[in-house]
């Protein structure tokens, strides 16, 4: 499952959170990568999600997008913004890697292992830029994250997963980098061509990203851990489309996808 949680943001982030926490209750996501998350002196958003999972959880801060200067609200103050990783298997290991970028503060993608029953299960958490401005940037980011999930350090029995907000459609340059070298688990595992990911039919909808609205642009994606093997993608569907007491819990719909087998 790989879902932007939107962080602080808007009017309605303690309602939005309550709908966050019931929305991954009902997946119950043995791996989900989170963008846009919090994480405060105390505790983080990614930790309270894996308290309800049973599971286990790290954050790395990142710079996509930028904190608001000065805070909008006090429950913004003094909260760091970036990505991160729950897991129902304990996490082996896990670091930040610098995404290149120009004109602002790189952002920095998570990158981890998982103690999965048949071996180490390595995951990668990214949210990259979005500003048509910064497109150069873009580029470079998706082009570093291409190479970076075929990194031979990850080959392995298990296949190697990749999951963010991309800020790109299907087709597009940007991602045309990633399906040369992955799978998209969301095509392969049977979902909708016109899925929507960000949708102007959500109250906080950020209709000013005209390359972004109404389009798909969040992501899971896999790649073989060995030469000559399969993955076996199902069940892609959304999550979070509908509010939860009455609010939605982000400004992004989920994506979820089961990775069924990993066959010769």
């Amino acid at each position: 499952m790989s879902w932007n949680v939107w962080w602080r943001f808007g009017p309605s982030w303690s309602a939005r959170e309550v709908g966050i926490h019931e929305v991954v209750r009902r997946v119950q996501p043995d791996v989900l990568g989170l963008q846009e998350t919090w994480a405060s002196a105390d505790e983080t958003q990614a930790n309270l999600l894996a308290a309800r999972l049973a599971g286990y959880a790290v954050f790395q801060r990142s710079s996509i997008p930028p904190l608001p200067d000065p805070p909008e609200s006090p429950e913004q103050d003094g909260i760091e913004i970036g990505v991160a990783l729950v897991s129902r298997w304990p996490i082996l290991e896990a670091h930040g890697h610098p995404l290149p970028a120009v004109h602002r503060e790189p952002p920095t993608a998570l990158v981890a292992a998982l103690d999965h029953p048949l071996g180490p299960l390595h995951v990668i958490v990214a949210c990259t830029e979005w500003h048509t401005a910064f497109r150069d940037d873009h580029l470079a980011q998706t082009r570093a994250l291409a190479e970076l999930i075929t990194d031979p350090a990850f080959d392995g029995d298990l296949p190697v997963l990749l999951l963010g907000d991309l800020n790109a459609r299907p087709g597009t340059p940007e991602i045309d980098l990633l399906t040369a070298v992955a799978t998209d688990l969301w095509t392969a595992g049977g979902g909708a061509e016109d899925a929507v990911t960000l949708s102007s039919s959500t109250p906080y909808a950020p209709l000013e990203a005209v390359r972004q609205i109404d389009r798909r642009i969040d992501y899971a994606f896999a790649r073989p851990g060995r030469p000559g093997r399969a993955l076996v993608a199902s069940g892609s569907v959304l999550a979070a489309t509908e509010p939860v007491g009455g609010t939605y819990p982000s400004d992004h719909f989920a994506t979820v996808s089961d990775l069924d087998e990993y066959a010769r």
